[in-house]
């Protein structure tokens, strides 16, 4: 029976995933203890508070003591209850009523009360922790004896009537692909605005290529590694359609030998290939998709033994496991739990990372102290999880009602000292990317920027994120001119402003802004509950963020601004300044040119906006080591301060770094070519190598489809796997030393016969008869003149507004078992005002859905497509055989400039 009744205006939150009772280190990823809440946040009635405990790695009929609070505005307990319950199969639930009254039957004040869950799991390691089984003292000993084993939940309510907040104006930030005219902010707009754009994301999820990617209808939990049904691909083209502009794919670092243990047989090669697979299917998609942001990346650490955290820009497989010949099963050793070295190394090549679903205790430790502050960790780690949906939700509509907080966590974090931007993801490990609820991480970046890794990274290393539970929302904080997520000095008065939109109509019910001191692992407090407050902070660092809860209950999260604040007087004039760098390996130098109308105090320099030094005396200068840099392009960035805490900033200066490794570093030249255009197609290469070249890979339509390691470099391709028309072959050569040779794009055609006999499984293939049994976007079926049909009068006319516009027609077919050879074929018209002849802004593609709800494209078109009259295109159907699937053909067109694609004569023949 499926218990999860959605409650109106409620939220399900899950306890944060804290270290595993001590004989559970053995237990693979997600087997440990986890407690759900769930309470509405409004109530005019009994208000029911459901708990929902899960253990998989726990004995059946094992005990959990909980205990549930209503705290008051003091943080005093107004009304507790105490139970216990039994796990079954690995879970079981509680609910207790609350009437709104305190413990002397009182009714409590019209205001905001915390409910709070705690709960521990009582098995044979527990009990020997605490030293006493019966659930009625098991919390009371293990908060006093093991305080980690206790999980622990809070969510605010709303008791009664009280105001919603007066909110500023503001002018919502441009959506990524929606118009500004579709947001609704508080109250009335007023001209300018930051010039950012909003792009929401889904930073976490997993896919076949180690425990996710599991089948809908039968995903319950973590697959075994690479069992899962669908890849990065599927992954990336889901969340695109479900309306994301960013996903994720973090695949558990230690399952690339297909184990969540040690596969001593494993094969470092196939973990390496394998890992190079995902980046290359990142890289395709985006190539195909620009407006669509493909991340294939690492998720490193175990839960039970230090942690998850997300590393969001590694070109290599890391790894702490050995095959039986010992043989790293990896590129890249890195000791498992050892996060301070992790950290180090990270900073050494560039990388970026996240904080996944973090602990109060156990994870994240160094020296001994849990989620522990080091200067390299601080550099490196950008985002931290505040909230996710369940990992194992199969829900595609959005509405999840399991949701784990860790915001106790990330409070912990800020006060350690990290400069960590909030991020609420999914961690989906089944095939319902981004659809399980309606939680994002909204990432600025500047308007006219392309989407792209580099452009996301940016925006990522300067904090310039927020998290939410609405994607229709966004909250943005300011503070005297910056934005949240920058680090600035300040002398005399601050104000902060909370900024909020909807673009649902929402309204903010309740706004807080909370403060605390970097390092000085404190607490952190509610410093304003107003969207505008002013203020004059004590001399020091401190740093400030917002959250607002709808009155729906959702929240929202921005990233903190950090402040030095200083004593300065009247001086409001800030420095200018200009960088300058010099050298590309060994010792680089980096100097800055800085005046100002009182007197610098410090020039700091930035390479990529990470801080790498500090000068306070002329001349300013400081030197890098050219090895703590990645080969390639940088950015120098200096800014300089004066004593009233004014900054002034340089323009970026782009230089190059060039290290030598010591080791062979010349590529491979390769030169590819092709022959035949039906039948059996033959792929060739050439290529040669100052040592000698390993392999060769050919990728048509950039899809690896097939590697040769010895001369002559060649294979061949059944014409009938690719569509009729145009396609582009490229070939990669590698050396010993790994370094890579890509040899220019070589176009040629395909031309498969669609003649002879066999069975139509397409019903109304020319739109002749109306739309049955075809489904469509409103219109897209016919008869109109200006866009003539190929035979008849009806056709399947998509897009071609001119406008931001997306189309679909689609129909229901099954393949019969018996058929040897399935083939769609059909007629084609592009007509575009387009004018580029190098940007592909609209697209068709054609599609498969699957049973199982998966879309796997099959071919795409674009205005570069573009000709008179109606072309024909096949594409083979056979991995389709004795399935029932929908053929799809889906379009999707820009904001100005038409293009149409106009389809006919749509045939399915099957032999």
């Amino acid at each position: 029976m499926n218990w999860k009744t959605r409650i109106a205006g409620g939220l399900l939150l899950a306890c944060s995933i804290v270290a595993a009772p001590a004989f559970a280190g053995s237990l693979p990823d997600h087997e440990e203890f986890e407690a759900t809440l769930q309470v509405p946040f409004r109530s005019t009635g009994v208000r029911p508070v459901t708990m929902h405990f899960s253990y998989p790695g726990a004995m059946p009929g094992t005990q959990v003591a909980w205990e549930v609070a209503v705290l008051g505005h003091d943080g005093g307990e107004l009304r507790t209850w105490q139970g216990h319950s039994a796990l079954g199969t690995g879970s079981t639930r509680a609910q207790v009523p609350w009437d709104g009254l305190d413990r002397q039957g009182h009714a409590v004040p019209a205001g905001y009360v915390t409910v709070r869950l705690r709960a521990v799991a009582l098995d044979g390691a527990t009990v020997a922790r605490i030293g006493n089984g019966l659930p009625g003292q098991a919390l009371t000993l293990a908060q006093q004896r093991a305080p980690e084993l206790v999980e622990e939940q809070r969510y605010d309510v709303l008791v009664g009537a009280v105001a919603a907040p007066a909110m500023p104006h503001f002018q919502a930030l441009r959506r990524h692909a929606v118009t500004t005219t579709a947001l609704s902010p508080m109250s009335a707009t007023t001209t300018g605005g930051l010039p950012y754009t909003i792009y929401f994301g889904n930073l976490h999820s997993q896919t076949n290529h180690s425990d996710g990617g599991g089948v809908l209808s039968s995903c319950v939990g973590a697959q075994n590694p690479q069992s899962g049904a669908y890849g990065p691909s599927d992954a990336y083209q889901y969340a695109m359609n479900e309306g994301l502009d960013i996903l994720m794919t973090s695949e558990h670092n230690h399952m690339y030998d297909g184990s969540t243990g040690t596969n001593t047989s494993a094969s470092p090669t196939t973990a390496h290939n394998l890992y190079q697979s995902g980046l290359q299917a990142a890289s395709a998609f985006n190539a195909a998709h620009a407006n669509f942001l493909a991340i294939y990346g690492l998720e490193w650490g175990v839960i039970s033994n230090g942690g998850h955290l997300n590393i969001l820009n590694t070109p290599s497989l890391l790894e702490w496991e050995y095959n039986s010949s010992n043989q790293l099963i990896g590129d890249v050793f890195t000791a498992k739990s050892d996060y301070g070295s992790l950290y180090t190394l990270m900073k050494a090549n560039g990388w970026v990372g996240q904080f996944n679903h973090p602990a109060t205790t156990g994870q994240f430790n160094v020296g001994g102290t849990d989620l522990a502050y080091t200067a390299d960790g601080d550099q490196v780690m950008a985002l931290a999880e505040v909230l996710n949906s369940s990992a194992f939700s199969s829900n595609t509509t959005e509405t999840e009602t399991s949701r784990t907080s860790y915001e106790a966590a990330y409070n912990i974090l800020l006060e350690r000292g990290y400069h960590v931007a909030p991020s609420s993801d999914q961690d989906n490990h089944c095939a319902n990317w981004g659809a399980s609820y309606t939680n994002r991480t909204g990432v600025l970046i500047p308007n006219g920027t392309a989407l792209s890794l580099n452009a996301f990274l940016d925006a990522v290393r300067a904090r310039h994120v927020f998290a939410t539970e609405d994607k229709t929302g966004q909250i943005v904080l300011t503070a005297n001119g910056h934005i949240m997520g920058d680090r600035f000095s300040n002398s005399g008065p601050l104000t902060l402003t909370v900024n909020y939109a909807s673009s649902a109509g929402h309204a903010a019910q309740r706004v807080q802004v909370f403060e605390g001191v970097p390092g000085s692992n404190g607490t952190i407090g509610n410093t304003s509950s107003t969207a505008t407050t002013t203020i004059t902070p004590a001399n020091g660092d401190h740093f400030y963020y917002a959250k607002i809860t709808q009155e729906d209950g959702k929240q929202l999260w921005s990233a903190p601004v950090w402040v030095t604040q200083g004593t300065g007087g009247g001086d409001t004039t800030p420095p200018t300044v200009s960088a300058s760098e010099s050298g590309s390996s060994g010792t680089i130098t980096l100097s800055a040119n800085a005046t100002d109308n009182v007197g610098v105090t410090r020039v700091e320099f930035y390479i990529d906006n990470t801080l790498v030094a500090t000068d306070t005396a002329t001349p300013y200068q400081a030197t890098v080591d050219s090895t703590t840099l990645t080969n390639g392009s940088h950015n120098l960035v200096a800014k300089a301060y004066d004593a009233a805490g004014n900054v002034g900033t340089s323009s970026a200066v782009s230089f190059s770094v060039s290290n030598s490794t010591g080791v062979d570093t010349t590529p491979p030249t390769v030169s590819a070519s092709e022959s035949g255009s039906s039948g059996t197609i033959t792929l060739s290469a050439n290529a040669t190598d100052n040592v000698a070249v390993t392999k060769v890979e050919f990728y048509v339509d950039n899809a690896l489809v097939g590697t040769d390691t010895a001369t002559p470099y060649q294979m061949t391709l059944d014409s009938t796997t690719l569509a009729n028309g145009s396609h582009n072959l490229v070939a990669k050569a590698y050396d010993a030393a790994n370094n890579v040779g890509t040899s220019s794009a070589v176009s040629f055609s395909v031309s498969n016969s669609t003649g002879g006999t066999g069975t139509q499984l397409v019903q109304n293939n020319s739109f002749e008869n109306g739309t049955t049994p075809w489904t469509q976007t409103s219109g897209v079926i016919n008869n109109t003149a200006s866009e003539p049909a190929r035979t008849g009068s009806y056709k399947a006319w998509l897009d071609g507004y001119g406008t931001t516009h997306t189309d679909y027609v689609r129909q229901s077919i099954t393949i019969p078992a018996t058929a040897t050879k399935a083939t769609l074929d059909f007629f084609m018209h592009v007509d575009t005002a387009e004018t580029t002849t190098s940007t592909a802004y609209d697209k068709l593609s054609a599609q498969v859905i699957t049973s199982a709800g998966k879309y796997v494209t099959l071919a795409t078109w674009s205005n570069l497509d573009a000709a008179s009259g109606y072309v024909e295109h096949a594409v083979d159907l056979s991995p389709y055989i004795g399935q029932t699937i929908q053929i799809n053909f889906y379009g999707v067109e820009d904001a100005s400039n038409q293009t149409s694609f106009v389809i006919d004569d749509v045939s399915v023949m099957v032999q």
